[in-house]
């Protein structure tokens, strides 16, 4: 990654999303160090502003995906990524403007 100068990118809801489960426990300490750790890695956290928003609308509007992944992809398109990677199979594949591939 690093050799090619790939960068890895998340939208603010992802810190969210992964906090969710330390907060749930109480883990306040578990949560800060997690927080430390996702910003050693990533190399930019795009907000969610009204031009996210929009992706979001037209995402939702067009492909219909639960507004959790909506989100994500909104944050992904508002960057212009190049690759989105993800776990969830309903995802790969789709046409997303604003996101070159969508991949496992």
């Amino acid at each position: 990654m690093e050799e090619r100068g790939d960068q890895l990118i998340t939208g603010a809801f992802t810190f969210g999303a992964i906090l969710v489960g330390s907060y749930q426990i109480g883990a306040v300490k578990i949560a800060d160090e997690t927080k430390r750790l996702l910003r050693s890695v990533v190399s930019e956290v795009i907000p969610f502003t009204i031009e996210t928003a929009d992706h979001y609308a037209r995402i939702r509007g067009t492909l219909g995906p639960p507004p959790a992944d909506a989100i994500h992809l909104a944050s992904a398109a508002q960057a212009g990524t190049d690759l989105f990677i993800t776990n969830d199979k309903n995802l790969i594949g789709k046409l997303v403007p604003g996101i070159q591939f969508i991949a496992p």
